[in-house]
């Protein structure tokens, strides 16, 4: 029998799941796109640096959209102190995207110099941008958002958009661009040749060192920060209603996991391993190890956030009592049962269609390739 507890934890792993889902896939597409000024010193590169995300960058936001679609189904007091919350921030991330397929569609229209080069510098919009925000809204939940909760359970956000740009936010937000960036940098070792195959190593072994440095960082902040812990009884099965417990900011209290279940260390000790291995894989130019080495260090820094803050997903810093966990902030049982048996469908429908269009997708870009028809970008 699948009971509400039961629930609660698997939709909580599944959201974990398609965050690191759309690291991985996503990722790639938006660190070349933050590369594309960087790497590409001609027309000719950034031609193949588009074309080799080209066939993928669309599918790619299926894990995106997914992810979205599984907060507001699984945890709608989430979306709606989220949304209420990081509007402007959410919606600088819509934009900048939507100058993604524009860009794409659009660059190669004219072949003027100063029309490419302004839909170039968009594209790079498009890729850090997001990168950037991802990880300063991770930096805030670790630190508490400032919201309220009525006695009707209507969210109120009482901070301020600049508020949300804090030291702390923007460290995180580093860390995720240095990470998709490196992520990026790989794709390109495994798609590319020449020059920029040359300088996609450099960048992947730099970035890869960057990212382990500040995401060390990163942890020795997180252990001397006000955190956030439950201080009264929790009922796994209960309706879900966060207005009934209790909680105390206590620092260095996201460290409280780590000393109780010892093999959550597995998390951080993988994202800076495997961020080392993929500096010395770029730096044995091999690249296909490099880009296994840069997903399982996504992997590793998005579950240390997540591992850290169980069952925590959006602690409160003015009102830690409204703080929403794993056990007070999901949608009802009936909800959950039913969105579970349809990704328990769709989800391994999504993974086989997305493997099979990499493995028709698979090979280098060369610059010869740019003339032939089937090169749109």
């Amino acid at each position: 029998m699948i009971d509400y507890e039961f629930l609660r934890l698997v939709w909580w792993g599944l959201v974990g799941v398609l965050l690191i889902g759309f690291a991985i896939t996503d990722g790639f597409d938006l660190g070349v796109g933050a590369l594309l000024t960087l790497v590409g010193k001609s027309d000719e590169d950034r031609r193949v640096m588009i074309n080799t995300i080209g066939p993928h960058w669309d599918g790619n936001q299926v894990w995106f959209i997914t992810a979205g679609g599984a907060i507001f189904a699984a945890w709608p007091l989430i979306y709606a102190a989220a949304f209420s919350g990081f509007y402007i921030a959410l919606a600088l991330t819509l934009i900048a995207l939507w100058m993604r397929p524009i860009g794409f569609d659009y660059r190669s229209k004219l072949p003027s110099k100063t029309w490419r080069t302004a839909w170039d510098w968009a594209l790079f919009c498009g890729g850090l941008v997001p990168a950037l925000i991802f990880g300063v809204a991770f930096g805030n939940l670790l630190l508490g958002v400032p919201f309220e909760f009525d006695n009707t359970l209507r969210p109120t956000y009482t901070g301020s958009f600049f508020g949300l740009l804090n030291p702390f936010a923007i460290l995180a937000g580093l860390v995720s661009v240095a990470m998709l960036l490196t992520h990026g940098a790989n794709w390109l070792q495994l798609k590319t040749e020449g020059n920029l195959l040359a300088r996609a190593r450099i960048v992947s072994f730099y970035l890869s060192l960057v990212t382990v440095l500040l995401f060390m960082l990163a942890g020795v902040v997180v252990a001397n920060i006000d955190s956030y812990v439950i201080t009264s009884s929790v009922d796994p099965l209960a309706t879900s209603n966060p207005l009934t417990k209790t909680v105390e900011a206590v620092s260095g209290a996201w460290l409280n996991n780590y000393s109780t279940y010892s093999w959550m260390l597995v998390a951080p000790v993988l994202g800076i391993f495997a961020g080392l291995g993929s500096a010395w894989f770029s730096k044995q130019q091999r690249g296909g190890w490099a880009f296994l080495m840069s997903s399982l260090m996504m992997a590793g820094i998005i579950l240390t956030a997540g591992a850290a803050m169980f069952p925590f997903l959006m602690p409160s810093s003015s009102m830690p009592n409204a703080s929403l966990t794993v056990w007070d902030a999901t949608s009802s049982y009936l909800t959950l049962k039913t969105m579970f048996i349809v990704a328990c469908i769709f989800v391994p429908i999504v993974l086989s269609y997305t493997a099979y269009s990499f493995y028709v997708m698979r090979g280098r870009i060369k610059a010869q390739d740019l003339d032939k028809p089937h090169t749109i970008y």
